[in-house]
């Protein structure tokens, strides 16, 4: 039987998960973004903040305030309601260098989808982006959009001290990593386009959930002397 949604889990004593599909798409991210704008208009008991990710939102409360039963009722309302529409998201563009010294695993993923390297270059490029989330260490923004054609699923090991900037797809997902870190994706260049701490003011990140990207090629000496900065 097909789950029906939106579905409600209770998390702890704090929070309830708000699932409205089990497929990374643009309509359910959609509903997820409507019930976030929503949050942002709207009173609910005890209301602390919300998470949105690809299919679900986090929503957290005051246990000392509300409880579970109160937030659902407070958070069908909403979703039942003729909607706030969700935030029109800014297009972004982040520059990328292919280099093969900068993208270790292009011409990997090249034999693995019968791809020359320039063609899965021009596919990443083309890609419809979208800010889904944002997890797993600071600034590290979920995209997914990533064209059929170049889709491959996770290396079975990860690799070590990745460098910061590197772009990554796997599956129907991009990232743009902030830190040296680990990675089981794959490496097919590097951006000097600062996510970290590169917006307006206070933002800590360039990106809001929600907004667009778009890569932008740049050649290697282009790459060094923006890096540079």
């Amino acid at each position: 039987m097909a789950a029906a949604y939106p579905a409600f889990r209770p998390v702890a004593d704090h929070a309830i998960l708000v699932e409205f599909g089990d497929t990374i798409g643009h309509a359910v991210h959609d509903e997820v973004l409507r019930l976030d704008a929503a949050l942002s208009a709207h009173s609910v008991p005890g209301f602390l903040e919300a998470v949105p990710a690809y299919v679900n939102i986090l929503v957290r409360f005051d246990p000392l305030v509300s409880d579970h039963a109160v937030v659902e009722a407070a958070l069908r309302r909403l979703i039942a309601a003729p909607g706030s529409a969700p935030r029109a998201g800014r297009e972004r563009e982040v520059r990328v260098c292919y280099d093969a010294e900068l993208a270790p695993d292009l011409t990997r993923v090249a034999e693995a989808t019968g791809m020359e390297p320039e063609a899965v270059i021009a596919a990443h490029l083309a890609g419809d982006y979208r800010v889904y989330m944002y997890g797993f260490a600071p600034g590290y923004a979920y995209l997914a959009g990533v064209p059929e054609p170049i889709r491959l699923p996770r290396k079975t090991a990860p690799v070590r001290d990745v460098a910061a900037g590197s772009v990554l797809i796997a599956g129907p997902q991009c990232l743009v990593t902030t830190f040296v870190m680990p990675t089981g994706w794959w490496i097919i260049g590097r951006s000097p386009t600062r996510i970290l701490d590169g917006g307006e003011g206070d933002r800590p990140f360039l990106f809001d959930v929600g907004d667009t990207a778009r890569f932008i090629r740049i050649d290697r000496a282009t790459f060094d002397a923006e890096a540079a900065r």
